[in-house]
Order: C-alpha cells, then sequence, then structure tokens
C-alpha cells in the first residue's frame, strides 16, 4: 500500500503538463471546436442541421462528424478502436472510465446489444488496469415511457411487468459481471421523470453488491435542488441496509431541457435557481461524501477548478493516501485536461470519461455536451484561452 502523502501544491496552470500528449495538429482542431462551441446561435444551428442530416443519411455527414467533435469528445466507434486513446491516458498515469454511447433505445434488440456490449466493456476492463469503471445508462436498457410509469406508479400491465422484469434482469447481470471482476459500475443519471426509477434501481444493486467494496454507484447531479439532502438520505439508508454507499457526484447536464420541460408543464424547475447555488451545494457533498470516506466511495465529476481543488486539499490537509480507492476525480475526455493531467502527474486517482460507439449512437451525447456546455458561461472560453496559450508556448519555445 502506497505510504501518506505530504502536501502537494497542484498549479493547474501548468499548460505543459495538461498538453503534454497532444500534437500541435490536435491542439489546432481544439481550438478551432471551442472557438465554434463559444457561440451559442452557431452551436444550435450545427447541431440541428447535424441531427437532421444523420436522419436523412446525407453523405459525407458522419465523416465530418468524425473528423470534428467526434474525434475531440470520442473515445471510438468500438472498444477496439479507442484502445489508442485509453493507452495515451494511461501514458500519464490516468485512468478510462468507459461509456457505451447508447442511451434513450426502443426496442429489445437495441436493449439486448446494450447489455451484451456493457458485459464486453467490463471484460476488456479486467483485461486492461487503467480501466476501473465503466458506465451504463438505464435508457439503453428500456423504452423511457416505461420509466416515466414506474416513476408514476402507474399499475403495468402484465406485457410492462415482463419488460421491468427484463430491465432488471439486464442490469442484474451487468453488476453481477463487474462484481466478478471487480470491475466498477456507474449508473448514470439522467432526466428527472425517470431519476426516480434510476434511484430505486441504483440503490437495489448498492444493497446486493457493495457488501464488502463499492461495485455500484448512483450519480447525484447537484444543480438539483433536492439532491444534497437524497445523498445525505442515501447514505444514512445504506449505513443502516449494512452497505456501502457509492456516489458520482456531478453538477448536471439537462439544464435546458428541464427548465423547458418544467415551464412547458407548469411545475416549479427542480434545477437550482443560480450556478453559485449549486456550487455550494456540489462543494457541501463533496466535504459529506470525503467525511464519510470509509463509507461512501465517491467520484469527484467535475470541469470545476475548485471543486477539482476542495478534494485534493481535504486528501492532503488529513495526510490521506492520495490513490485511496474511494477518491476519484474524473473530467470528460476532451475537455479540462488542466485539471485531469495535473492531478494525475501529482499522484491522484484522475480518470477520463471516455465514451464510444458509432456516430448514430454518441450524437445525442455530443449534442448535450455542445449545448450545456455552451450555456455555461466562460467554460468554452477558458478551454479556447488555454489551448491558445499553449500553442503559443511551444511557438515560443520553438523560436
Amino acid at each position: 500500500m502506497e505510504s501518506k502523502e505530504t502536501p502537494t501544491n497542484i498549479e493547474f496552470s501548468n499548460l505543459a503538463i495538461a498538453f503534454k500528449t497532444k500534437s500541435d495538429k490536435e491542439l489546432k482542431r481544439a481550438a478551432f471546436l471551442f472557438r465554434i462551441m463559444n457561440q451559442q446561435w452557431l452551436v444550435k444551428l450545427s447541431t440541428t442541421l447535424g441531427l437532421l442530416a444523420l436522419k436523412l443519411h446525407l453523405p459525407f455527414t458522419k465523416r465530418i462528424i468524425e473528423a470534428t467533435i467526434f474525434k475531440q469528445f470520442i473515445g471510438g466507434t468500438s472498444l477496439e478502436k479507442s484502445e489508442p486513446a485509453i493507452s495515451k491516458l494511461a501514458i500519464t498515469n490516468t485512468a478510462t472510465i468507459l461509456d457505451y454511447g447508447a442511451e434513450a433505445k426502443d426496442t429489445e434488440a437495441d436493449f439486448i446489444k446494450t447489455k451484451e456490449e456493457n458485459i464486453r466493456a467490463i471484460q476488456f476492463a479486467k483485461a486492461n488496469n487503467s480501466v476501473p469503471v465503466i458506465t451504463v445508462k438505464i435508457s439503453g436498457f428500456a423504452r423511457n415511457e416505461l420509466l416515466e410509469d414506474i416513476q408514476k406508479q402507474v399499475k403495468l400491465s402484465p406485457a410492462h411487468q415482463l419488460e421491468y422484469d427484463a430491465l432488471m434482469e439486464k442490469v442484474n447481470a451487468i453488476c453481477a459481471e463487474g462484481e466478478r471482476v471487480g470491475v466498477g459500475i456507474f449508473i448514470d443519471a439522467e432526466e428527472s421523470w425517470i431519476q426516480d426509477t434510476i434511484d430505486r434501481i441504483a440503490t437495489k444493486m448498492m444493497q446486493q453488491y457493495n457488501k464488502e467494496t463499492v461495485i455500484v454507484y448512483n450519480t447525484f447531479q447537484m444543480y438539483r435542488k433536492d439532491r444534497y439532502a437524497y445523498l445525505v438520505k442515501s447514505y444514512e439508508e445504506a449505513i443502516q441496509g449494512n452497505y456501502l454507499l457509492g456516489a458520482k457526484l456531478v453538477r448536471g447536464a439537462y439544464m435546458e431541457k428541464e427548465r423547458s420541460r418544467a415551464e412547458m408543464n407548469g411545475y416549479p424547475s427542480p434545477i437550482q435557481d443560480s450556478k453559485e447555488a449549486t456550487d455550494i451545494d456540489f462543494n457541501k457533498a463533496l466535504t459529506f461524501c470525503f467525511a464519510h470516506y470509509e463509507h461512501i466511495g465517491f467520484c469527484n465529476a467535475t470541469h470545476n477548478e475548485k471543486s477539482s481543488m476542495l478534494l485534493a486539499q481535504l486528501i492532503n490537509q488529513n495526510e490521506l493516501i492520495k490513490k485511496h480507492p474511494h477518491f476519484l476525480f474524473c473530467q470528460l475526455y476532451g475537455m479540462s485536461d488542466h485539471i485531469t493531467f495535473n492531478l494525475s502527474n501529482a499522484g491522484y486517482n484522475a480518470a477520463k470519461y471516455v465514451p464510444y460507439g458509432f456516430v448514430e449512437d454518441v450524437f445525442p451525447y455530443l449534442v448535450r455536451r455542445a449545448q450545456e456546455n455552451t450555456a455555461m458561461q466562460g467554460e468554452m472560453s477558458r478551454e479556447y484561452n488555454m489551448i491558445a496559450k499553449e500553442i503559443s508556448r511551444r511557438k515560443q519555445v520553438l523560436s
């Protein structure tokens, strides 16, 4: 076991470390993309046209997407084609969290395919020490309408009960395989109108598989007003039920959709009234998880520098092991490299969330990345400005 570390200063501004693995060509492509993503009107136009072009099977659409936004944010079209990205991360002591990009599917054939692909991902992770966790989306195993009906406590017809039983069989099989080989399972958060159903499923899986180690993690979206209280409640239930809590902390990725639906249907928005309120609850949740780290395995999944630094400081101030399995930092593949790689360079458990899949499967994820990240004031400017500084720094070194 690694010995306790003395406090280490981390400089997220160290761009040489942040972009060490990026070629000049890769940096220029990223600068181009983030410059575009900084323009909300252009993002809305291009994502709308992209969705339409894919639906109409217009020539060259996939090639254009693959050469631009796909290449920036997606590991590859398959596990095998994602291996170069995974290996490149491993060189910097950065782990990979795999995410098969299927979501919101409609047919049993799709659901079976998603289950089989996730089992394959677990087996792939078992053979690769740099892949400790995979991510699953419950909407990849069942129709959204079914998940909504369960949340509304609608009495299920015999056919729909069979659908639900099939859903639980798939999720259980994935978690059982994760436990068997020692690979963690992140259950992603989704829209609020199906999240209660997802929470119940995640809790059942944690009750069954988190007895000795944390295998299953639920995801807590802290841009929701009720999630801090739910995190505390989840911890109390885990203590009473004699199992460990797995918690992935995120700010959230469906803000515009949530607010729009709440306004359209005339109910109060579940989303925090301000970014500051979200930040406060996120850091409260992070501090709570750290205070109970012996019973909570948690992932600090954020692009926020202050939240990332907060956990690093808590670990150092309490002289705890940086590589403790209950502490994990994570950022999305293609973003916030200055956070991820400076953390991994300093010896922390840092990872990239790496989606993979065919363009038509992962495009909803890409649209969400573009829309939500554009909505965050300053995020795209920060990414672009740092990349531009690194391009300039490299020119000065060569001159």
